[in-house]
């Protein structure tokens, strides 16, 4: 018999790693976000980055930071969270775990507590002290939902594809 290997990633690197490839599906050219839900037996129940809904095409629609509403990305773009929501095969996110590369705006935030999601895990707090960031803190704190930062183990992962 010999010994199981011991340098394998642990769940929480498994699932922050899903989260941090969804990302890289997105289009958006300044922010790349993932997002990876979890139920309590480590199943995998969705992934979403951000981007446009199904239907729209990338090259139709603005995709800047700064101009009008209809001249910037914002009134057109779903969050990742959203997306892992929205593309759940299961209605059922009680007690899960969202593991996502960006902490979660106050708007997904709304969505994560509704669809009762137990614990959220984040890799970047970039806008922690944003009025977006400081509302959805006090959400989950009021929800009692726990969020934690993501501890890197310095463990680099490449896609050799």
């Amino acid at each position: 018999m010999s010994d199981k290997r011991t340098d394998y990633i642990s769940w929480d690197e498994y699932f922050m790693g899903v989260a941090k490839l969804a990302a890289m599906r997105s289009k958006d050219p300044s922010t790349q976000v993932g997002a990876c839900i979890v139920d309590k037996d480590k199943y995998i129940i969705s992934v979403g980055y951000n981007g446009l809904p199904l239907g729209c095409d990338d090259e139709d629609f603005p995709w800047a930071r700064e101009g009008g509403v209809l001249d910037t990305k914002y009134a057109f773009v779903a969050h990742a969270e959203l997306n892992a929501i929205l593309n759940s095969k299961t209605g059922n996110l009680e007690g899960s775990t969202v593991y996502v590369t960006l902490f979660p705006c106050n708007e997904c935030t709304k969505a994560l507590i509704q669809k009762r999601v137990g614990k959220v895990v984040y890799f970047d707090d970039k806008y922690h002290d944003s009025d977006t960031t400081i509302a959805a803190r006090k959400m989950l704190d009021a929800a009692g939902i726990p969020y934690e930062k993501y501890q890197p183990s310095g463990r680099k992962a490449e896609l050799g594809l």
